[in-house]
């Protein structure tokens, strides 16, 4: 009995040894097989995806800025069948003149002035926007459209505006017992005009954005600050614009770059005159490439552009974006 007990034993022992895994290393490297092959097809996925958009981005944006800082280096009018290398000819010559510095003045004040009104006007907007009345909805759609409009239909408009002998503007200056300047022939007052016509185009998306931001505060917040005895002004100043500022370091940026593009409203109510007094630098960038056929001095000048929109949203990061609150 005791002998067959044993035999029975010895039989278990041997197939339960029999299911045990005869190569435990085996069996991790198939898992660490099966792992490598999942990471391989997700980086063939990723590059699927990924690299007609890089090629894309590489193709149409890199290897423009590369051309460019080439040409910016050589003297070519188009039509050359090769361009010659001057070295630092061209930025020499755009700081050694007297009309270049102007520009950069001229364009300064613009994005300044274009920036700082349209995000005060649009914080105001949008602050009336956020009291809930009646009409709300159709008078933003109204204060919208003028940024989903096209910058030639923007300009043709505003040119029947400002026209001194029929516009609207004719009547309100005679409202006023004086008559209406020449806005757009007129060299003190050509500027502001596009100013303003600037400033009516994106004034709408800046008022829809800030009222995006008014409406993601927490009511308790406002609710807290009401129980605290603070007014609407102080509530303002103390809670709400301070709870705005990532939208407001959001606006900064896309204005200031939108401002410093700006082209197509100057190219239909101006052209750069008169007397150049509304060429800013993304005209003298058109003017100097096509109507001089100096690619070089355009390419140079468009560099300094690049350089000083790194650096402007540089220092904006690098120090505004501390007075940000998320």
């Amino acid at each position: 009995m005791s002998s067959g007990a044993s035999d029975l034993g010895a039989r278990s022992a041997l197939s339960v040894g029999a299911r045990r895994p005869v190569d435990p290393g085996g069996r991790a490297a198939e898992l660490r097989l099966a792992a490598t092959r999942r990471r391989r097809r997700g980086y063939l996925l990723f590059a699927a995806f990924a690299l007609p958009n890089l090629a894309l981005i590489a193709v149409f944006s890199y290897w423009p800025i590369i051309e460019n800082i080439y040409l910016s280096f050589t003297t070519w009018d188009f039509i050359s069948p090769q361009a010659d290398l001057v070295g630092l000819l061209n930025y020499q010559a755009l700081f050694s003149s007297s009309a270049f510095p102007e520009v950069l003045w001229r364009t300064l004040v613009w994005v300044v002035v274009v920036v700082v009104v349209t995000l005060v006007l649009g914080l105001a907007l949008a602050l009336l926007f956020a009291q809930r009345v009646r009409g709300t909805t159709a008078v933003q759609t109204l204060a919208f459209s003028p940024h989903v409009l096209s910058g030639a239909a923007i300009a043709t408009i505003w040119l029947l505006i400002f026209d001194p002998h029929h516009g609207l503007s004719r009547l309100v200056f005679e409202a006023f017992g004086t008559s209406s300047p020449a806005w757009t022939t007129d060299g003190s007052w050509a500027l502001w005009a596009l100013i303003i016509v600037s400033i009516w185009k994106g004034l709408g998306f800046v008022a829809i954005v800030y009222l995006v931001g008014i409406q993601q505060i927490p009511a308790e917040v406002l609710e807290a600050a009401r129980i605290d005895g603070a007014g609407r002004w102080t509530a303002f100043r103390r809670v709400v614009f301070p709870l705005l500022s990532p939208t407001t370091f959001f606006l900064v940026i896309t204005q200031t770059i939108s401002a410093f593009q700006a082209f197509d409203v100057i190219a239909m109510m101006t052209g750069g005159g008169p007397a150049g007094e509304t060429t800013t630098l993304s005209w003298f960038i058109y003017d100097a490439a096509f109507s001089r056929t100096d690619v070089g001095t355009s390419s140079a000048a468009s560099m300094i552009m690049f350089v000083v929109l790194m650096a402007i949203t540089v220092l904006q990061f690098r120090f505004v974006e501390r007075r940000v609150h998320y």
